[in-house]
């Protein structure tokens, strides 16, 4: 998926003086050449709506990422085709709401399980030193699974399920993937894990 990064600039041969009075037709046909003080511009007026819209769908965080960056890349493609520029923050909420919902329906397709829910599901915490063993060695094996994931799904699954979580930028940077390739990256792992816990007997009775 080809992911707009609004946080860099686009390719430009001018900057044209650009300021809260230009009007938003002028900077969507600059957008269209690929202005990026254009770009700044736009996202610093309408940022904020087009990340609250998707926040409302309680995404998790790397789909609201990918969400918040379709919607921006929807724009790329289609600013000298918006025929009412007066209204862009409703064409943008527009298009917020429908990758959220995009993403929302392919979770329902695709139903992933986080891997703190899995362990929690495989042995309830205990105070019995017996059981305490058995949860570690579930544990243990849990981490032995993963190992056995395609090099890419297991640096990012061990990058995003630790105490610490890693950023996402510092996570797209090391696997070299766009940060928008987050998200289906990690369904597919969670999604093979799942189906190595459930050909072992383990994990949620719902697993396919």
């Amino acid at each position: 998926m080809t992911v707009l990064n609004t946080t860099d600039p686009l390719p430009t041969h001018d900057h044209p003086r650009i300021d809260a009075t230009t009007n938003v037709a002028d900077l969507l046909q600059l957008i269209s050449e690929k202005n990026s003080t254009a770009w700044k511009e736009i996202i610093r007026r309408y940022g904020n709506i087009v990340f609250a819209t998707v926040r409302s769908f309680k995404l998790q965080d790397a789909d609201t990422l990918d969400a918040v960056q379709m919607t921006w890349l929807r724009l790329a493609e289609n600013a000298p085709q918006v025929q009412y520029p007066q209204r862009l923050a409703g064409w943008l909420t527009t298009t917020a709401r429908r990758e959220s919902l995009h993403i929302l329906r392919q979770q329902a397709k695709h139903p992933t399980i986080p891997i703190d829910t899995i362990v929690d599901n495989l042995t309830a915490p205990t105070v019995d030193p017996e059981q305490h063993i058995i949860r570690r060695e579930t544990q243990r094996m849990l981490r032995d699974l993963i190992a056995e994931l395609p090099p890419r799904r297991r640096t990012l699954l061990q990058a995003l399920f630790t105490e610490n979580p890693s950023h996402y930028t510092q996570i797209a940077h090391t696997l070299q993937i766009p940060l928008g390739g987050i998200g289906p990256t990690r369904a597919r792992a969670l999604r093979q894990l799942r189906r190595k816990l459930h050909h072992l007997g383990l994990g949620p009775r719902s697993a396919p």
